[in-house]
């Protein structure tokens, strides 16, 4: 199945100052979710972005908030984004098949999240080099049973020249500057 951008959305979920720094190999996941951020953002994919608890999680990082234009997050307290009515509203709304995927903890809210894009209809795409769990294996764990259920895990590199298509375009250059 190939994914293409006109029917994708990008979900950021609960990269948040108190959670990230627990986060294995939260310095290349920060900085493996600025270049999807950016590339979503030059192929003109609608992003959301989700807190957990804020008040008790703390917000955004001021990394990924930096770089998305509109910054307005969607505050849970369900583990799943979809057990959240003004979430699963604005992705029903949005009207794209595909969900991509990014963010903490992959066990947890990203897992559950996936479970309930599948059974909602919608072909969640989660971007492997761009989770994370405390634990590692807990990640390792958690992309295998999302496999196992239907999802598609990818690369960064992979699903921004998957939404590009072409080369030789300036999105395709664009592309190409922020993977190098």
């Amino acid at each position: 199945m190939r994914i293409v951008k006109e029917h994708s959305v990008g979900l950021v979920v609960d990269i948040q100052e108190r959670l990230l720094p627990h986060m294995h190999g939260y310095k290349e996941l920060i900085s493996n979710v600025r270049i999807l951020l950016e590339g979503l953002k030059i192929l003109e994919v609608p992003l959301f972005v989700t807190e957990q608890y804020r008040k008790g999680l703390g917000g955004t990082v001021v990394e990924i908030q930096e770089v998305i234009d509109e910054f307005n997050p969607m505050e849970k307290m369900a583990f799943s984004c979809c057990d959240d009515p003004h979430i699963i509203m604005r992705l029903n709304n949005a009207a794209k098949k595909n969900v991509i995927l990014c963010g903490i903890e992959a066990h947890v809210c990203i897992l559950q999240t996936v479970l309930d894009l599948l059974d909602d209809g919608y072909q969640p795409v989660v971007v492997g080099d761009c989770i994370s769990s405390r634990k590692l294996a807990d990640k390792e764990i958690a992309l295998l049973r999302m496999r196992q259920e239907g999802a598609i895990v990818t690369s960064v590199e992979s699903i921004l020249f998957e939404l590009a298509r072409v080369s030789g375009t300036d999105t395709f250059r664009a592309i190409s500057r922020l993977v190098k």
